[in-house]
């Protein structure tokens, strides 16, 4: 009889393992988003994890392309994965995903250390268990009939098992899968809309993938879409009282482990479905609030957030208690990408989906696609505020064209247009006629920055030295300075010039404190019947935006 051989799990298969899960969470996401009625019923769950474990699946990807001959050791294509997971993670359920692998990869990294090529069963029984253990501790929270319990169940099964990696997975995976199936019996919401937990939906394809990534077998791919599919509606998740938080804020952090714990009991007291994922200086913040802008005041205070995703939920989206109907898309949205956490808060209280873009860290049309399919509506409207993202938006606008969603495509330049847009928007009005109000507003809407000059350079304005000062208006530098707040004043005297009635002023942490003052004394001292409005635009990449309309 011939000997089976044993199964272990070395950096290879954790390269095989992300493949296979991509590609199954690909499939199943569509299914995944379909059944996805907690903690709030956003139709997303299935892409979330699909992208959080695309993230990782670059990292593992860009550690092997690294080596010219042969591959890195386990230990570096699991804290690869990991790291990937965490600093892609999107929504609750991805979260805690990039939680669990970070829980599997503490263990199987230390044991894989050195010239370890893998582990067997016993490491990974012991890796299951640590990630089950870790994704509760990073809950608020924690409810049964969840991924939460899902993945304690796997942690059981595989704790059962004795044999090599191959028989733990598989026990963890049928673990797992019996859990799954049992979470409508545990979670009401689920029971009363005939569905199981999305986000335990995902972890059991992941646990699938790791079966055949380890054995080289794949298990039957099954469907939990049943129920959903035959009329039975999403309800909303119950929670206490009427109404409940309106966005979703998402960022990394970085910020040492005391300032982590009180900026969780902050947000634990700002909202709900707090989820805070990490370690070693970089975290991963999920919450709802009612309080955008204070959920990330939370975390500049707690240390530097970047990445900053906040989502404002649909109409039917938001945590109500009671029955209420399918949930539809909306008819129209807005979705903007914003240059600094200020601005952030401020386009999502007026009802804007934003992506963040730090300086040097431009979205990719594949970030702005999903986020034009996080707006969840039928018409959207798409404002990049930036030159140079023009062609990256109009490739995430045909993207979700083609899904059937109406993508108009606004080419701001600067925020302050962005604001000046959004201003005019009437979601009631005919959708070309709020987009020509739209485009229209934003043209009649002069735009400067006020920016230090980094090094030595040719300018339009002259030659400038690193330290000058320089005021760029309508993207061209029309002012070269010694200080800050004299060139503001030089810029905005050039473009009242030519007339306005308003001023928009963004102001960056980096500016110095006195400069909002001193514009707006100016405007009103010298130019009769213009406004001045000001904003707090946070760690933007220019110190000052002005907008003159």
């Amino acid at each position: 009889m011939a000997q089976v051989p044993q199964t272990f799990l070395d950096a290879l298969a954790v390269r095989t393992w992300c493949g296979l899960a991509l590609r199954s969470l690909g499939r199943a996401r569509e299914e995944i988003d379909a059944i996805n009625v907690y903690p709030v019923a956003d139709g997303d769950t299935g892409t979330n994890l699909y992208l959080t474990v695309e993230s990782a699946t670059a990292a593992v990807e860009a550690v092997f392309a690294g080596y010219e001959q042969g591959g890195p050791c386990l230990a570096d294509a699991l804290r690869a994965m990991a790291h990937g997971a965490l600093i892609g993670a999107r929504g609750n359920s991805g979260t805690i995903l990039a939680q669990l692998l970070r829980g599997m990869a503490q263990v199987l990294a230390a044991d894989g250390a050195g010239d370890v090529s893998h582990v067997d069963g016993t490491a990974l029984r012991r890796a299951l268990r640590r990630a089950a253990d870790a994704a509760r501790e990073a809950v608020a929270h924690p409810v049964e009939g969840t991924v939460l319990t899902v993945a304690s169940a796997a942690a059981d099964a595989a704790d059962g098992a004795e044999g090599d990696c191959g028989t733990v997975v598989l026990a963890a995976y049928e673990g797992a899968r019996a859990a799954l199936a049992a979470t409508p019996r545990q979670l009401a919401v689920l029971g009363r809309a005939g569905v199981v937990d999305a986000g335990g939906r995902g972890l059991v394809t992941v646990l699938a993938a790791l079966v055949e990534a380890v054995t080289g077998e794949a298990v039957p791919e099954e469907t939990y879409a049943g129920a959903a599919g035959a009329g039975i509606c999403p309800e909303a998740p119950e929670h206490a009282g009427e109404g409940g938080p309106a966005y979703e804020v998402i960022y990394l952090l970085e910020a040492d482990d005391a300032a982590v714990a009180r900026l969780r009991g902050r947000l634990d007291a700002l909202g709900d479905s707090l989820v805070v994922v990490g370690g070693d200086g970089l975290w991963n913040v999920h919450v709802h609030v009612d309080d955008a802008g204070a959920a990330v005041e939370a975390g500049v205070e707690a240390g530097r957030p970047y990445r900053i995703r906040i989502t404002h939920f649909a109409v039917g989206d938001v945590h109500t208690g009671g029955e209420r109907p399918p949930r539809e898309p909306a008819q129209r949205a807005v979705v903007a990408v914003v240059p600094g956490e200020g601005l952030a808060g401020l386009y999502a209280e007026a009802g804007a989906t934003t992506v963040l873009a730090r300086p040097g860290e431009p979205p990719a049309s594949g970030e702005l696609a999903q986020a034009l399919r996080r707006a969840h509506a039928r018409e959207v409207v798409l404002l990049p505020n930036d030159a140079e993202l023009r062609h990256t938006a109009a490739a995430a606008a045909e993207q979700v064209r083609a899904e059937g969603v109406r993508v108009a495509l606004i080419p701001t330049r600067s925020a302050v247009q962005g604001i000046a847009a959004l201003a005019v928007h009437e979601p009631e009005r005919r959708f070309d006629e709020d987009v020509v109000q739209m485009t229209s507003a934003a043209g009649a809407t002069r735009y400067a920055e006020v920016l230090v000059a980094e090094r030595q350079s040719w300018t339009t304005a002259g030659i400038c030295q690193a330290g000058d000062v320089l005021g760029l208006i309508d993207g061209d530098v029309a002012v070269i300075g010694p200080d800050l707040t004299g060139t503001a004043e030089t810029v905005l005297d050039r473009m009242l010039q030519a007339g306005g009635e308003l001023v928009t002023l963004v102001v960056g942490d980096d500016a110095p404190e006195e400069v909002a003052d001193r514009l707006e004394a100016r405007v009103r001292e010298s130019y009769l019947a213009v406004d001045t409005v000001v904003y707090r635009g946070g760690r933007q990449g220019a110190p000052l935006l002005i907008g003159v309309e």
